[in-house]
């Protein structure tokens, strides 16, 4: 760029966006600036700058300015402008588009559906939704508890019989008069209800019903009351949220190894929506301030059509330079007051958490997936000085408490991934309560005896969840089959059970401990991982088809009067085991002490 210092001192001190420029003449960069002599001139300063900075400049040709009247004309000039442009030396965000809504029409027997676009008075709209999965998500539960039609006008009026949701209890007929109108409402009524957070009046309202069907003697309707009761309370249990106003945006941001990964988690109504990740460009290392401050600007101001959706308070982990202007035009566009928190304790601060932490495991997800499956094996390989890359990986684990209930997995590991047609559970019986080694010689036995009947390939390499003594265990069972060519290891935990620390054990070899960033140990651990997943989720199938169901009888002081206070309040027995202390709280006759000894025995049965 010719003559710099003359540019500079003619410039404009007010605020406006600047647009610099490449060699070709393409937007390289567009920023925003409070006084736009002070912001450019900082660019070239000489004063030590950032590596992105510094890159930028050697790469100026030309720059456009445009004066603004005001802060908040530059926030949206630039958004729009990087938009358009996409430049490269901006944190660009994603392509444009607009969110989904449900809406809910304005029919004789309204219809539910996803909707993008201009809003209009042909329905009633509720969102944004991070997503459109997140839509269908809903629906489909509003399909489940209230059975709203969801087909569209031609296909509704040409039924003559009752569609394939009428048939799988979703839908409650209307299109061939299954249903009255008024009947219908009041399903519509409940729906909009709780799409507004107002579950509590919902569940108040089902109640009434439901005592109402069972006093004129309607079991089967009251029956499905209460099965509605159950749904909504396990929705509620996981849905709802404290945000003052209950219209809150929490972000959570994770940066590793040059990536970015933003989680949204949307809350409207006092209800969590759905949560969205991002993975945004970044040209070098920005901040987290700058990468903050550029998602914020583009999220809300790409799309200008929702800004009466815009949330009351967004919540961020990282306090970010221009939040004041921010908080200016995200409130003149959304029409009420929006405000940036920065939460240190409280229920904001636990949802910040939640998001920090989604966003940290996005980010991992994605960082490992670079290490593709057969890398990894390469790398396992290599580590167990193998002669070629294994086909197949079986890996078995136990589960039981206190010795009750005990299943065993096997899962199967193959250059792709989890063959999960493959995984088997087994039941452990006819041993002693407890004892681990003769459940894995009995899982092992059962496996491979049928293996060996059935011809089937055996395994390359077999995991046992453990150290010495249950790789001996295992080894006898192999030995007693005579099965060769497999190779069999251990895999102890380490010091307090932290990954990373884990011992490998290879019969005649000198115990292994491999780096917690080797590529292999992370195979290890995540064939591992599943085995054990895989096994826990049996045994507490198992355990509790094992318990008996009406355990409120055999909780100290829970009597007839107030075993059916809690059955009527939450619909049934699933209900108050998925129910929290709180709820429990609020059911007449029900003392703090006595929820938690609820608690304590339906949490343990249902865990």
């Amino acid at each position: 760029m010719q003559d710099i210092k003359t540019f500079l001192d003619n410039l404009s001190s007010h605020p406006g966006v600047y647009q610099m420029l490449g060699s070709k003449g393409e937007v390289i960069y567009v920023g925003k600036a409070k006084n736009l002599k002070k912001r450019v001139s900082s660019y070239f300063s000489g004063r030590a700058q950032d590596l992105k900075t510094i890159s930028l400049v050697k790469h100026i040709k030309d720059i456009i300015i445009t004066v603004t009247s005001n802060e908040n004309e530059a926030v949206l000039l630039e958004c729009n402008l990087i938009k358009t442009h996409r430049p490269r030396y901006n944190i660009l965000l994603r392509d444009d588009k607009t969110y989904p809504y449900i809406t809910i029409s304005r029919h004789i027997f309204p219809r539910i559906d996803i909707y993008r676009g201009k809003r209009n008075k042909s329905a009633v709209y509720f969102g944004p939704y991070p997503s459109s999965l997140a839509v269908r998500e809903t629906i489909n539960l509003l399909q489940k508890i209230f059975k709203l039609r969801t087909c569209r006008d031609t296909y509704y009026s040409a039924r003559t019989r009752p569609c394939l949701l009428y048939q799988v209890d979703r839908c409650t007929g209307p299109c061939v008069g299954f249903i009255n109108q008024q009947d219908y409402a009041q399903h519509v009524k409940l729906a909009v209800l709780f799409l507004q957070g107002k579950s509590k009046e919902v569940v108040s309202a089902l109640q009434e019903q439901m005592e109402a069907a069972s006093q004129t003697k309607d079991y089967e309707a009251a029956a499905q009351f209460r099965d509605q009761i159950a749904r909504l309370r396990q929705i509620l249990e996981k849905q709802y949220v404290s945000t003052g106003s209950g219209d809150a945006d929490v972000v959570g941001l994770a940066m590793q190894a040059g990536v970015i990964c933003i989680q949204l988690l949307t809350i409207r109504s006092g209800q969590v929506l759905g949560s969205q990740t991002y993975f945004p460009s970044d040209p070098m290392d920005s901040s987290p301030q700058e990468i903050l401050s550029a998602f914020l600007t583009q999220y809300y101001l790409n799309d200008l059509a929702h800004s009466e959706s815009m949330p009351r308070y967004i919540i961020l982990g990282v306090e970010i330079d221009d939040a004041n202007l921010l908080e200016n035009v995200l409130s003149s566009q959304a029409s009420h007051k929006l405000e940036i928190h920065l939460p240190m304790r409280g229920e904001k601060k636990k949802w910040l958490d939640i998001a920090v932490a989604s966003a940290r495991e996005s980010l991992t997800a994605k960082l490992l997936s670079k290490a593709n499956m057969r890398e990894r094996m390469i790398a396992l390989r290599d580590v167990l000085s193998l002669s070629r890359i294994p086909k197949r990986i079986e890996c078995f684990d136990i589960s039981h408490s206190m010795g009750e209930a005990t299943v065993a997995s096997c899962v199967v590991f193959n250059h792709e991934g989890p063959l999960k047609s493959d995984y088997r559970r087994y039941n452990i019986d006819a041993i002693t309560p407890g004892d681990d080694i003769a459940a894995m010689r009995q899982v092992l036995m059962r496996r491979f005896r049928r293996l060996q009947q059935e011809k089937v390939s055996m395994p390359d390499v077999i995991l046992i969840d453990g150290g010495k003594t249950q790789l001996a265990a295992a080894h006898e069972v192999i030995s007693e089959l005579s099965v060769t060519h497999v190779l069999l290891i251990g895999v102890s935990k380490g010091p307090s059970r932290k990954p990373g620390f884990e011992t490998i054990h290879i019969k005649g070899k000198v115990p292994m401990y491999l780096p917690a960033t080797s590529v292999a140990l992370h195979l290890i651990q995540q064939i591992r991982d599943e085995a054990h997943r895989f096994a826990i989720t049996g045994h507490r199938a198992r355990r509790g088809k094992a318990r008996v169901h009406s355990v409120l009888e055999f909780i100290p002081g829970i009597g007839a009067k107030r075993r059916r206070e809690l059955l009527r309040h939450f619909g049934g027995i699933q209900g108050i085991a998925y129910a929290s202390l709180d709820e429990l709280l609020k059911v007449p006759g029900i003392s703090k002490s006595l929820a938690e000894r609820i608690v304590a025995v339906l949490h343990d049965t249902n865990s």
